[in-house]
This record gives C-alpha cells, sequence and structure tokens, in this order.
C-alpha cells in the first residue's frame, strides 16, 4: 500500500510542473490580450478567470480613477449595469418561495396605480421581457434628459404609469424593457417591507459573503474602491463621466469580480433560500410565449452557446461602464470582465479567453468554416444592370433608409451605421458588402405586380432583415410649412418642436440642441438619435400630429399644439 501510495505521488509530482507551466503560458497570452489597457494613463477592466471552484487569474487592466493615479484591482467596484439584473430575477424567486409574492399574479395586485391595459401582466412577463411595457430609459431619454444625471424614482415611476399603450399584447413578443426590472424593485419593497437593497443585501448577498455587492440606491453614498468611468473625446484623450443615476431594479449594482465568483459559483450550488438546485434550475428556465414557445431569455440568464458549447451570460452598459458574465457550466469555466470605459468591449475579450483555455474542448466552427471557405467570386456587370437596382429601400425595422446608388462605375450602399460601402457583385442580384469579411450580403428581389424592388441583408448566408424600394419625392415647402409647430406628448409630458430651414426639417427636444430630420417617404422622417415619425392629418389636409417609434418606445403619440 506504501509503494502504490509512493508512486501515486511521485506521478502528481512528475505532472505539476507540466500543469503549472500550461497555466502560466495561459496567463501570459490573457495579459497581451488586456496589453492595450495594461497602462498607467487609461481606464481599463477587472478580470476573473474561474476554472473548477477556484479563480486561476484575475487581474486588473488600467486605472480605476486617472485623476487620483488609482490603479484597478480585482477588488475594484465597478457599476454592472444589466448584470444586475439576475439578482433581481433571484429575488423575486425568493419572494415566491417565501409565500411574499406570485410570479402568475396580475402586477397590479402589488402595483394598484399601475395601469389598466386591457391584459393580464404577470410578473413572469416580466421577468422574461414579454410584458409589452414600454422601457424607462428610453422614455427619459425622448425627454431630452439624460441617464447620466439623477432620475427620481417617483418622476419614472409617474412616467411610465402615464403610458396609455403597450409596445405588443402580453406574452405574444420579446422586447427587452428596463422598465420591468424597476417595477420588480417596487415590488420587492412592497412585498417584503425591505429596500432592493435591504432584500438583496441579507437574502444574497450575506448568505454568499459577498460583501463589497451593493445596490446603489443613494447616490451620495459612499462606495469605496469605486472605478470611476470614462469616455474618450475626438483627440484621443478621456473624459470623466460622471454618472448620478441611482434607480435599481434595471441595474444599480455596484460588485467586484471576486464577488461574482461567489456568485458564479452559487449555481453550482445554491446557498440561498431553501430550495437547493430546485432555485438554480428555475433562475435557468427560459420564459413562454402565449403559444407555449420559448422565449430566449430565463431569469436575467441568457442560456446560448459558443462555438458548440453550452453558455449562461449576461452583458451590462450604462454610462462609461461595461459588464460581462459567461459561464460554460459543463466545463465548470467562466469570465467575468467588469470595465470603465464605455468603448470597451467585454464580450469579445471574454470569448477570447475562452478561446485560450478551453481551446482542446472549443468546436472551431465546422473545421474552420471549411478552410475558412475561399472568398465569392466577384463577377462583372455591366453599368446597365448595375444601375437598374438603384434606389432608397425602407423597413421600419432597421430604422432608417438604405441608399443604393451607381459611383465612379461601381455600386454603392449607404446607411448610418456602415456609412458609404461598396457592392462587389458574386452573382445576377447578389453582392457582398466591402470591408465586412464577405460575412454580409445584399441580394436584390425584382418588382412583381404586388410588391415593389426588395432588398435583402444577409448575414453568413442568412438572410436578417428584408426592405421594400420607395419611391423618393421632392418635398414642397407647403409640405414643410405644415409639418413644421409644436408637438405635445401627454405621456412624456413634453414638448417638440419642429421647424423648416432651407428646406429641411429639425427637431428640437427639451434641453437639446437642433436635430435635422430626413424624409423617407411621405408623412414618414426619421431622426437618427430618435426614431421614426409617422405624421397623421385630420380631414381638412392639416398636420395632427405624429405617432413615435423609438426602439423600445413604440407608437407614442404627440398631438400638434401650434
Amino acid at each position: 500500500m506504501r509503494i502504490q501510495l509512493s508512486s501515486l505521488h511521485l506521478f502528481l509530482l512528475f505532472l505539476l510542473p507540466s500543469f503549472i507551466v500550461a497555466q502560466d503560458s495561459a496567463s501570459k497570452r490573457v495579459d497581451e490580450l488586456f496589453s492595450e489597457w495594461s497602462n498607467t494613463n487609461s481606464p481599463g477592466c477587472a478580470l476573473a478567470v474561474i476554472k473548477d471552484g477556484q479563480i486561476i487569474h484575475k487581474r486588473g487592466y488600467g486605472m480605476a480613477d486617472l485623476e487620483h493615479d488609482v490603479p484597478i484591482r480585482p477588488s475594484s467596484v465597478f457599476y454592472i449595469g444589466s448584470v444586475s439584473k439576475q439578482f433581481v430575477a433571484a429575488c423575486m424567486l425568493l419572494l415566491d418561495e417565501q409565500g411574499k409574492i406570485d410570479l402568475d399574479a396580475d402586477v397590479r395586485t402589488y402595483i394598484p396605480e399601475f395601469p389598466d391595459y386591457g391584459y393580464k401582466i404577470t410578473i413572469r412577463h416580466l421577468i422574461h421581457h414579454t410584458s409589452g411595457v414600454r422601457d424607462n430609459l428610453t422614455l427619459w431619454e425622448l425627454v431630452g434628459r439624460s441617464h447620466l444625471e439623477e432620475i427620481p424614482e417617483e418622476e419614472i415611476f409617474d412616467m411610465i404609469c402615464r403610458q396609455k399603450e403597450l409596445n405588443f399584447e402580453p406574452g405574444t413578443r420579446y422586447m427587452y424593457s428596463n422598465s420591468c426590472y424597476f417595477l420588480m424593485s417596487i415590488i420587492v419593497e412592497r412585498a417584503s417591507g425591505l429596500s432592493l437593497r435591504e432584500y438583496a443585501d441579507k437574502h444574497i448577498f450575506q448568505p454568499l459573503g459577498m460583501q463589497n455587492s451593493i445596490f446603489g440606491d443613494n447616490n451620495r453614498r459612499i462606495i469605496r474602491n469605486r472605478a470611476f468611468a470614462y469616455g474618450k473625446n475626438s483627440d484621443g484623450s478621456f473624459n470623466s463621466m460622471l454618472m448620478r443615476f441611482d434607480l435599481v431594479g434595471s441595474g444599480g449594482l455596484y460588485s467586484t469580480v471576486e464577488d461574482l465568483f461567489l456568485w458564479d459559483q452559487n449555481l453550482y450550488n445554491n446557498k440561498i433560500g431553501n430550495r437547493g438546485q430546485a432555485f438554480v434550475e428555475d433562475m435557468l428556465t427560459n420564459g413562454k410565449y402565449k403559444d407555449g414557445s420559448e422565449v430566449d431569455y430565463a431569469f436575467a440568464l441568457v442560456n446560448g452557446e459558443y462555438k458548440g458549447l453550452r453558455t449562461i451570460s449576461h452583458s451590462g452598459a450604462l454610462g462609461g461602464y461595461r459588464a460581462y458574465f459567461v459561464q460554460f457550466p459543463e466545463q465548470q469555466f467562466s469570465v467575468i470582465i467588469l470595465s470603465n470605459f464605455e468603448n470597451f468591449l467585454p464580450q469579445n475579450l471574454a470569448q477570447q479567453v475562452a478561446d485560450i483555455y478551453l481551446a482542446d474542448q472549443l468546436q472551431t466552427i465546422v473545421k474552420k468554416e471549411k478552410k475558412k471557405q475561399a472568398p465569392p467570386k466577384i463577377i462583372k456587370l455591366s453599368p446597365k444592370h448595375l444601375a437598374a437596382v438603384e434606389g432608397q429601400y425602407w423597413n421600419s425595422a432597421i430604422g432608417y433608409p438604405l441608399k443604393v446608388y451607381m459611383k465612379a462605375d461601381t455600386l454603392r450602399l449607404f446607411d448610418e451605421d456602415w456609412g458609404e460601402r461598396t457592392l462587389a457583385p458574386t452573382g445576377m442580384r447578389h453582392f457582398m458588402l466591402s470591408g465586412m469579411d464577405n460575412e454580409v450580403g445584399i441580394r436584390f428581389f425584382p418588382a412583381t405586380k404586388d410588391n415593389a424592388m426588395q432588398l435583402a441583408v444577409e448575414f453568413n448566408g442568412r438572410e436578417v432583415a428584408r426592405a421594400n424600394q420607395i419611391k423618393v419625392q421632392t418635398v414642397t415647402a407647403e409640405e414643410m410649412k405644415n409639418l413644421s409647430g409644436s408637438y405635445y406628448s401627454p405621456e412624456l409630458d413634453t414638448r417638440y418642436q419642429i421647424k423648416t430651414e432651407n428646406r429641411q426639417l429639425w427637431l428640437k427636444l427639451k434641453n437639446q440642441g437642433w436635430k435635422p430630420m430626413k424624409r423617407v417617404k411621405q408623412d414618414l422622417y426619421t431622426q437618427a438619435r430618435v426614431g421614426q415619425f409617422n405624421f397623421t392629418f385630420s380631414n381638412d389636409g392639416q398636420v395632427s400630429g405624429f405617432s413615435l417609434d423609438a426602439g423600445r418606445v413604440q407608437n407614442l403619440k404627440f398631438s400638434k399644439v401650434e
């Protein structure tokens, strides 16, 4: 027996150096990934890499406070944005377990002043973003306010309750809405008698030992070791993005990568509540639509996959803070990145970290996409053939017109996100978009008796959007004059001003300067940073108002008052 134990001991000693070397090599490669941020002149991030119940790599890169030369450490405290939502969802499960709420009850059971839209909206609808409730942060921005400023809880609650419509019938669609999780913070307080900060601390953070995690519901509270957030100026220098935002629910949690490691481990061996792993199973259960099909969103966790491996993840972003949490449960491997820079891309970096540590398990995307399939062959088409697809194409879901035109004997496409790009023909009606690594294709469909010519956007061969060709008409001075004036929304309790100048329509929100509006077609205009304006008319042909579609807020009505 002694001989067997000695042999085993020697065998383990033999393996240990190679393990240390491999681990050290991976850590160096990770440090190289983050080398751009490893300096004393920029913001950066904190990183924790977790494997088999241990943090195997943790670092701080860059500065937590540029004014006072404070470096980022793994113990630095960051605002984690929507990564906070899973803790609010956990509070809902705990309250349900305690018999203080029913997840399938009408929200108005706990918030009777919430509007009655003629549909039952349940807490589950809120959790899975299937409620149709308009997004409070979008509403706030539509008033002309900034999310960096202090937003009084009562004021934002009143704004939510002033909304006359939902975006859609509850349970029929998914649309991310921060209002849902803000409302749940109110339910926590009314059902438990404790604020969300107090309840989460008592029932989640203290039991798990998360001593540096707190819901920041008071922007005057001192948060020690806080990393401050930054943006970037056009000259490359950094600017401070001080944030007075202290609403909780949709976000609001301040935490560290070390504390989030404890939460990550709790998903394997639950220590909160009294239901053991049944609690975690509920956390990871996707919602359901009214027709019984599945929503791709669980209790503020996203069940997904990366290169063939199952993942559980969520991202967060507000102001200058960026966060990403991803767990590979079957590999007992996780990456947590918290950043204090608005242009930081934590998800991309987290995936690259996974590529390093899980290289032997990750599928190399169908044998490296069949050895990185040869780029499609570019063919030559006559200028006449190319010119046949010129025009403007419109799909309200895209939010702005796509313009196709000839320039220097080549076909070009312009849109608000990509700018101008060349369309290289790979077929009679199929083109590849330049600068997109052959991933984005554009396909044209000829006009029929019932439909105008159509443009389809394809990503890796899969159609993701289709737009119809629209006729561009010259706007008349009379139309411009008719559209100019003051418009009021009782739901926002604010006015928008529209004026004509140099045959251009301009929009002004409260506290903001004039913004140019683009005409898509008659009665439909867009403003890139606001949304789509669908003007309505009275029987005498005069403008009566418009409905505004602004992403997470749909069909918001304004009436013309001047």
